[in-house]
Parts: structure tokens; C-alpha cells; sequence
């Protein structure tokens, strides 16, 4: 496509557009005349952004489109429509988009931070390398249960909420790199295998799964969803398919961002069950129950509420609002 020329043939009414949309008040005439030249645009912009996408006459096109139907469809009524929408409708096909890689991701690190646990108790060199005899003892029988037990509620739930929160994002922030989710769940299988080994050596690995199951489902979850949305953005910059480098890297990188503002809200929920629940006085049936809760409510909307989110051709990328005009083609 021939930018200047196909500029040039439709300036005019680009400007017409333009100009009507600056006004405070249109003729009905006027009015007819702003849809037409909506509409028309509309196709122009489609016809750039497949053919020839030059990013100032886009970002043109897409100001005037955006002015223009202000006098289309009135000024934006402030509500929690879209909040609400965002939450049931636009990170549930979000966090769709990723599921597999998160599943991929859980998987291989319970099953590495397995095969570390049973590598670490059954090599007594390994264990040495976590300190001596005495010392795994005081961890095993003291020091690990009181990391739950010794701080208040609500300063340690921030606390873990804050630094899990940090962690999920880095995760999609530095995820194109490749490196550093893999460095993540490299220590996260470490510090799972040698947590459980010295509680296993202690014979106190009831224990173990007491502490970590009531928060810990929900919590390594979310984190696992966040370095799944962090390599799947690597992936899709070494093999973007049919669509431009780009425009596939920066498709995906707003899905990302989409499912790291979700995740702080998911680790905010687990936060609030390691700080209130996993040191509480309940019932250990019962912290572990919430937990289980938390951990296939969460699942489920991942999978199900997903599900029939892509299904409502809803994509979770920039949905609504922030969509681009387009119109269809002929020819």
C-alpha cells in the first residue's frame, strides 16, 4: 500500500471527521454526515493496520475515531460495569490464555521439589550442606513451625502478600527474558525439597504439609500462573506464529500485564490465609479444608469461568473501551 497516496485520497474527509467531532453541537445533518465519515474511517483503519500499520497515521485515526464517538454514543457514564467485567469476564479468558503453561509449571516443580526432597533425605552429604545434625533439628522442631506462629496476623499477611505479590509480577515483567522465571522455580524447587527433607528427617513431614497446604495451594498457584504468563511471553517472541513479532509480543505482554494484576488480588486472598488461618488455632482439617476450597475455586475459574469467557469471544487482551475500531472489508 502506497501510504502517501492513500493519505492523501482521504485527508479530506479525515479533517471533515476531525472538525465535526471538535464541535459542541451538530445539525441533524451534521450528524448523518459524522456517521458516515465514522464509519468510512473506520474501514481506513482497518485497511492501515493489516496492510501497512504506520504507527502515526494509527495513532491519528485512532484519536479522531475515539473523539468521534463520544458524539456517537454520549460521554462515558462512570460505573463499575467495566470493573465488574474486567473480573468475571476479561482475566478469567486472561488467565485462559496461559492455563496450560501454569499447569506445566506446577507440575514440574512439585515433581522436582519431590525428587529434591527425596535426593536431600536420602544423601546425608546433601543434608550436611543444610547445616549439622543439631541444627536441621532446631529448624525441623522449632524454628520452621514459628515463622507462622510468631508475628501478628496482619503485619505478617501483608508482609507475605507484598513479597509474593513482587514476585508474580517480576515474573511477567522479566519473563521475556527467559531466565528469570526459571531462576524462580529453580529455588522454589530447592527450598520445597530441602524444607521437607529436614522435616522428613525429623519424622515431622505431617507437619510440613500442615504449614504449607492451607496457603500454600493457593499461593504457589498464583506464582506458577505468573512464571507460566512470563515464559509463555518468552516463547512468543523466539515463535510468534502468523502474527508480526511485534504485534504477537505486544498482544500477549497486555495479556501478561492483565494476568499480573489479577494475581496480586489471587496472592492478597492467600496472604490472608497464611497470616489468619495457617497459624490460627483452627482445626488443621479445617485450615486445610480452606485451603483446598481457595485452591479449586481458583482452578475453576481459571478453567471453567475461562472457558466460557473465550467462548463469548471475549479475548483478554483490550477489550472494550480501549478496543481499536475496525470494520470489514470488501473485495
Amino acid at each position: 500500500m502506497d501510504i502517501d497516496a492513500f493519505s492523501r485520497s482521504r485527508e479530506d474527509r479525515w479533517r471533515r471527521l476531525e472538525d465535526l467531532s471538535r464541535r459542541r453541537s451538530l445539525t441533524g445533518q451534521e450528524a448523518d454526515e459524522l456517521t458516515r465519515l465514522y464509519q468510512a474511517t473506520s474501514g481506513d483503519l482497518s485497511a492501515l493496520r493489516s496492510a501497512a500499520p504506520e504507527p502515526g497515521l494509527v495513532t491519528r485515526l485512532s484519536i479522531t475515531l475515539a473523539n468521534a464517538r463520544v458524539w456517537l454514543t454520549g460521554a462515558h457514564e462512570v460505573s463499575t460495569r467495566g470493573v465488574r467485567q474486567y473480573l468475571t469476564l476479561g482475566l478469567a479468558a486472561a488467565f485462559y490464555r496461559v492455563r496450560w503453561w501454569g499447569v506445566a509449571v506446577l507440575i514440574a516443580v512439585v515433581a522436582g521439589g519431590a525428587l529434591s526432597a527425596w535426593w536431600t533425605v536420602t544423601h546425608p552429604e546433601a543434608l550436611a550442606l543444610v547445616g549439622d545434625a543439631e541444627t536441621r533439628a532446631a529448624i525441623a522442631n522449632g524454628e520452621f513451625a514459628n515463622y507462622y506462629y510468631e508475628y501478628d496476623s496482619s503485619s505478617f499477611a501483608a508482609s507475605v502478600w507484598t513479597n509474593n505479590g513482587l514476585i508474580a509480577l517480576q515474573c511477567i515483567a522479566l519473563g521475556v527474558t527467559g531466565v528469570y522465571p526459571l531462576i524462580l522455580l529453580y529455588n522454589t524447587v530447592i527450598q520445597l525439597g530441602v524444607a521437607a527433607a529436614i522435616m522428613a528427617e525429623a519424622g515431622l513431614l505431617d507437619i510440613f504439609f500442615q504449614l504449607i497446604i492451607p496457603h500454600g495451594l493457593l499461593e504457589l498457584s498464583a506464582v506458577f500462573v505468573a512464571a507460566g504468563a512470563g515464559l509463555r511471553l518468552f516463547w512468543t517472541m523466539l515463535v510468534p506464529g502468523s502474527r508480526p513479532r511485534g504485534r504477537a509480543l505486544a498482544e500477549e505482554g497486555r495479556i501478561a500485564v492483565s494476568v499480573g494484576i489479577g494475581l496480586v488480588g489471587v496472592l492478597f486472598l492467600s496472604g490472608l490465609i497464611e497470616g489468619f488461618i495457617t497459624g490460627s488455632d483452627l482445626l488443621w482439617p479445617v485450615k486445610i479444608a480452606i485451603g483446598a476450597l481457595a485452591f479449586v475455586a481458583f482452578w475453576i475459574y481459571v478453567f471453567v469461568v475461562g472457558r466460557y469467557a473465550v467462548a463469548a469471544q471475549v479475548t483478554g487482551d483490550t477489550d472494550g473501551d480501549f478496543a481499536t475500531d475496525q470494520a470489514a472489508l470488501a473485495g
